[in-house]
């Protein structure tokens, strides 16, 4: 795809936020990229637009039927000032991943690199630059045709937003303590599990919820059919460290395919330190942890990067891993990754790819 981008810069800038005070999601840029989608033209119109509220009819099908799909990424600044883009072939790829499964036309991956870059630019001025902030990057792609049949819709609108956003960590890389879900269920192979679906998250909202109201920061997900094999944390991939081995659930068509999660894997690889990916049941961690085998817990997303597991909770069982500390392949995962992702340390497998 070759079309040429127009650019409509805002006449109202907004005021940007104090650096100190972003929090995650809560402050936008002057622009944003749009893009649309016909049966008759397939994607077309991209064009930056200063960024404003969505004119669209009661009846898109988004609003009735749920198509729609989004990515996460981030843009990080340097000592230097280059701006750092983490791997976004990999959010391209799984962005039309969950595209094939919801029916959503295919985009060009590459097209929606350049067009990230080139609203980036545009907005350089928002990007935060304390230490552990960074620039969010939200690309979506939702149903617009005004139609109540129950099938794949016509027209789509692929959009991106930016937003500042602060240190996941501001007081530090802290353990987290977690609830194993044994009532609600995320999502089941075969459904959309595997794809980053908005509906997915609309599902795991009321066990948030209900965990937080009891003190605890996530929820751990098991499968739907046995209620007894791990899939995720939150919105995040989960690795154990048993035995010396790091073990994490297998990608099994329920279990979303992370770009942080690969990148741990691979770093791993790197460092010789064996992995295995597989099912492991939540009654096997309990276990291990019996047997004094149970050595670090963490997740690992594009928000925290790495998360530390301290306390796992379930059916009345508590269990306390590495006595609430971080473990040192969670610190060093995290502070490789984000080396790497702020060009503090080399990048060999040459993840980042500038702004």
């Amino acid at each position: 795809m070759t079309q040429e981008i127009s650019i409509q810069l805002t006449t109202e800038p907004r005021t940007r936020p104090d650096s100190e005070k972003l929090g995650f999601g809560k402050y936008f840029t002057d622009h944003m990229f749009m893009m649309d989608y016909t049966l008759e033209k397939g994607w077309h119109d991209p064009r930056i637009v200063p960024y404003a509220p969505l004119q669209m009819d009661p009846a898109s099908m988004v609003f009735h039927y749920g198509q729609a799909v989004f990515e996460g990424l981030k843009a990080y600044q340097t000592a230097s000032g280059e701006l750092l883009l983490f791997r976004p072939d990999k959010n391209m790829t799984r962005l039309n991943r969950s595209n094939e499964r919801l029916g959503i036309p295919e985009v060009s991956g590459d097209f929606v690199i350049e067009a990230i870059r080139t609203l980036i630019n545009i907005d350089r001025a928002w990007v935060p630059t304390a230490p552990g902030t960074s620039l969010y990057i939200r690309p979506f792609i939702i149903a617009t045709e005004a139609c109540l049949g129950v099938r794949e819709s016509h027209t789509y609108q692929l959009i991106v937003i930016l937003s500042p956003v602060g240190a996941y960590y501001s007081g530090g890389l802290a353990p987290v303590k977690i609830n194993v879900e044994s009532s609600y269920t995320r999502a089941v192979q075969g459904g959309i599990g595997h794809a980053k679906a908005a509906g997915n998250y609309a599902a795991s909202i009321k066990a948030q919820s209900n965990a937080k109201k009891d003190g605890y920061s996530q929820v751990l997900w098991l499968d739907a059919l046995e209620k007894k094999y791990i899939e995720e944390v939150g919105s995040m991939n989960i690795f154990f460290k048993i035995g010396g081995k790091v073990i994490t659930p297998a990608i099994n068509g329920s279990i979303l395919e992370g770009v942080t999660r690969a990148s741990v894997l691979e770093l791993l690889g790197s460092w010789n330190i064996p992995v295995e990916e597989r099912k492991i049941s939540i009654e096997e961690i309990f276990e291990a942890n019996a047997k004094g085998e149970l050595e670090e817990v963490f997740g690992t997303g594009t928000a925290a990067v790495i998360s530390p597991v301290g306390e796992l909770y379930w059916n009345d069982r508590q269990v306390l891993i590495n006595n609430g500390q971080i473990g040192p392949y969670s610190q060093k995962l995290y502070d490789t990754l984000t080396g790497i992702q702020t060009g503090r340390l080399p990048d060999p497998l040459k993840w980042t790819m500038p702004v």
